[in-house]
């Protein structure tokens, strides 16, 4: 699950620094969350054409997911920024990496359509097997593969030790905290 809330060009990120560092472990124990990634991006730093917030969520239990969306914390976002769109999909598989022990500083978000003409099975096998393989890439700290069988969209999150390469594709974010009351639930590899 992620929410984007792109916020004016001129705005002031110290104020979401400050935001995440006052109220970010609020979720550190928060049951049913494997983890949040507490996700920025700056208008002119790492390529980004936008100041945006933009938290990343893997859930180990769905209720939980129910009981953030319809909770005090999600409705303080709400209060502070509006009713922002929440993105959603299906989990297909987790990965952790190399540097999972480290607190990771960066994450990539790749999503990709799958072709109208290709098989979704297909398409879903190619992208498991890149994931498999991106996971053992120094500085990765855990990736994650979901589908939006709506829109027929693959979407991959890594979140990185440090900067991602270069070459890594994707929108870039710089990690402000990370929640990781139930990492230890997400279960590892193919979720079928």
């Amino acid at each position: 699950m992620q929410y984007r809330i792109t916020l004016p060009a001129d705005y002031d990120m110290e104020i979401i620094r400050h935001r995440v560092k006052s109220k970010g472990h609020l979720l550190d124990d928060f049951p049913g969350l494997g983890l949040k990634a507490y996700g920025i991006r700056e208008r002119g730093v790492d390529g980004s054409p936008v100041n945006q917030y933009a938290p990343f969520y893997l859930w180990a239990a769905p209720e939980a997911m129910n009981r953030f969306l319809w909770g005090p914390g999600f409705q303080g976002v709400v209060r502070d920024f509006g009713r922002p769109v929440v993105e959603h999909w299906q989990g297909l598989a987790f990965e952790p990496g190399p540097s999972r022990a480290a607190a990771p500083r960066a994450a990539t978000r790749h999503a990709v359509a799958v072709p109208a003409g290709a098989g979704p099975s297909g398409a879903v096998e190619g992208a498991l097997e890149e994931l498999r393989e991106s996971a053992r890439t120094d500085g990765v700290h855990s990736t994650a593969l979901a589908v939006d069988p709506r829109r027929w969209e693959l979407l991959r999150f890594t979140l990185w030790e440090d900067a991602a390469p270069p070459d890594a594709p994707g929108d870039r974010y710089q990690v402000l905290h990370l929640s990781t009351p139930d990492l230890a639930r997400l279960p590892k590899g193919r979720q079928w």
